[in-house]
């Protein structure tokens, strides 16, 4: 009788104990499938935003920007603004895209993108070339003059670090650069304020070629070296001039192939720098265009510009493809390289026709 009366009550215990777990186990997989839909939802905008960010710039019309820039600042067009102008936009570009400027993001969905920063980049080194180019030759009528004081500011401002993310951060270096330009051009188009000048000279402007030339020189093997084809080191000596076993050595070991994980990364960034060059050459078109009629040379930098925009035809692919030469997939470098490659010779015979009398 006892034995009855204590399974009874035991059991009546157990069935309250499980009517008792069944609330907190309910409520854990509410928790759990709560915190599952939220997980989803995020990493579905961030994939959104994410795409958005990657959205690479427009091109636009240098011509125009430059005439609207100095009526709404009341700046006289003189010569030399539409580049510097030109420059300015480029770089600003970088801060007031779509995400804004990105190389240095910290949290998603930015600091899992890496195609629009290597674009970035890829912009970044034209607008410190320019920079350059604008305090060291343009700007200066002989190598004993002076040098702009404002450029002199913002060309260390442009070669700031660009994965800086605080104390100072990138963006706001590239700022204060964009700033200085501001009050170079706001000099230079002020008849009545002397110090500022711009020379369109041939030797001058065949400097900056040069430098662009170079980029895109290495710009061409690095898209290249994506099918890992062995090539000659030309950092090396002339095997002609050594011995067999120099030789031998010389070609060993020189198989230049691009990681697989970065071949996406140089393919943007040759974008980003046809993207900014393609803007800075048709700014020199106009500014030089009387240096570039008299060496009758007009024609060639439109070519260049062709093909530098060419280079930046939209992507219809989710992903750079690296095919083999005639295989089934195409290989995205490699069309990048053709044009990078046409560009860049075309830049060498543009400075040959500078450098003739």
């Amino acid at each position: 009788m006892l034995d009855w009366k204590n399974r009874t009550a035991a059991a009546s215990a157990g069935a309250t104990g499980s009517a008792d777990s069944t609330p907190t186990k309910s409520s854990a997989n509410w928790v759990l499938r709560t915190l599952g839909g939220l997980l989803g939802l995020f990493l579905l905008l961030a994939l959104v935003v994410g795409w958005y960010w990657s959205q690479e710039p427009a091109q636009f019309s240098v011509q125009q920007r430059a005439e609207a820039a100095a009526q709404a600042r009341g700046h006289k067009l003189v010569n030399g603004y539409t580049t510097g102008e030109t420059l300015k936009q480029v770089a600003s570009t970088l801060l007031n895209k779509p995400g804004g400027y990105l190389s240095n993001d910290l949290a998603p969905p930015g600091l899992w993108l890496d195609n629009m920063p290597s674009w970035e980049f890829g912009v970044l080194v034209q607008v410190r070339d320019m920079s350059r180019a604008m305090r060291k030759d343009f700007t200066r009528s002989q190598s004993q003059s002076t040098e702009d004081p404002d450029l002199a500011k913002a060309e260390p401002r442009f070669h700031f670090d660009h994965k800086s993310w605080a104390l100072p951060a990138s963006e706001a270096e590239y700022a204060e650069g964009i700033k200085s330009l501001d009050r170079y051009l706001a000099r230079l188009s002020d008849p009545s304020r002397s110090g500022s000048q711009f020379y369109t000279r041939a030797d001058n402007l065949n400097n900056w070629l040069g430098d662009a030339a170079t980029r895109l020189g290495s710009l061409s093997q690095r898209l290249s070296a994506s099918v890992g084809q062995v090539r000659l080191n030309t950092n090396e000596v002339d095997p002609a001039q050594t011995d067999s076993a120099s030789q031998e050595n010389f070609v060993e070991g020189v198989n230049y192939e691009t990681p697989w994980l970065q071949i996406d990364n140089v393919f943007y960034e040759a974008r980003g720098q046809a993207w900014a060059l393609a803007h800075l050459l048709r700014a020199i078109e106009v500014d030089f265009a009387d240096v570039l009629a008299k060496k009758n040379a007009t024609v060639s930098v439109r070519q260049i510009i062709r093909e530098l925009e060419a280079a930046q035809e939209p992507l219809w692919s989710p992903m750079i493809l690296n095919g083999s030469g005639y295989g089934l997939l195409a290989n995205h470098s490699l069309v990048m390289a053709n044009y990078i490659s046409r560009a860049n010779a075309g830049l060498i015979d543009l400075r040959q026709l500078l450098s003739q009398g």
